[in-house]
């Protein structure tokens, strides 16, 4: 979601904070260094975890975990920004990494046609807690919603599109008993152009 799509939300009484959000701005990300959008509604959403940083359970330690991950990123790696559309910390805050629309940096060939959503820490033998799990399905809810992801979406964990454990097998469990969960990735030459 653009800052622009913010100002309109917050124009019809949509709070970031008060639904669960936390803005660009209020967990410190510095700015990205090139914005490219796709045309919507996102017909995937694929599921990662961080691995490092670890978990977080307040705002600020959660918004210290933004940071680090979009230095990693942006620093190490040379990417325009934080990698994920949206990260969701143990606080059970949504936090706006690229946004919706915007592509991204969490998976080869899916970028410019998915929502990326990296719940915070190493989920490889535990479970997220409820807070992140159920945040993680409001959060599709509303992209189904507003139009940002396509109705009859295909949910992936990282996995599934590229060589790697994320987004760890616990989480990878849970996921596969989600609505929308799709056994295979459908890499058809016209899915991924």
């Amino acid at each position: 979601m653009t800052a622009l799509g913010l100002v309109l939300l917050s124009m019809m009484g949509f709070s970031p904070m008060k639904s669960g959000m936390v803005t660009r701005d209020e967990w410190g990300a510095r700015s990205p260094t090139l914005v490219e959008h796709f045309k919507g509604p996102a017909p995937f959403v694929i599921i990662h975890h961080s691995y490092q940083p670890e978990a977080c359970y307040t705002n600020e330690a959660c918004r210290k975990a933004m940071r680090s991950m979009q230095d990693y990123h942006q620093l190490t790696h040379g990417w325009n920004d934080i990698g994920y559309s949206f990260a969701i910390g143990g606080d059970g805050m949504i936090y706006i990494g690229r946004g919706f629309n915007t592509i991204g940096a969490h998976a080869p060939k899916y970028n410019d046609k998915s929502v990326g959503i990296c719940l915070i820490g190493d989920w490889r033998t535990e479970l997220p807690p409820p807070q992140m799990l159920n945040a993680a399905k409001q959060l599709i809810e509303f992209g189904v919603a507003k139009g940002y992801i396509a109705s009859d979406y295909k949910l992936m964990g990282h996995r599934q599109v590229r060589d790697t454990e994320c987004p760890g097998n616990r989480l990878f469990n849970e996921i596969s008993s989600w609505d929308h969960f799709a056994v295979k990735a459908n890499t058809t030459e016209n899915e991924i152009k």
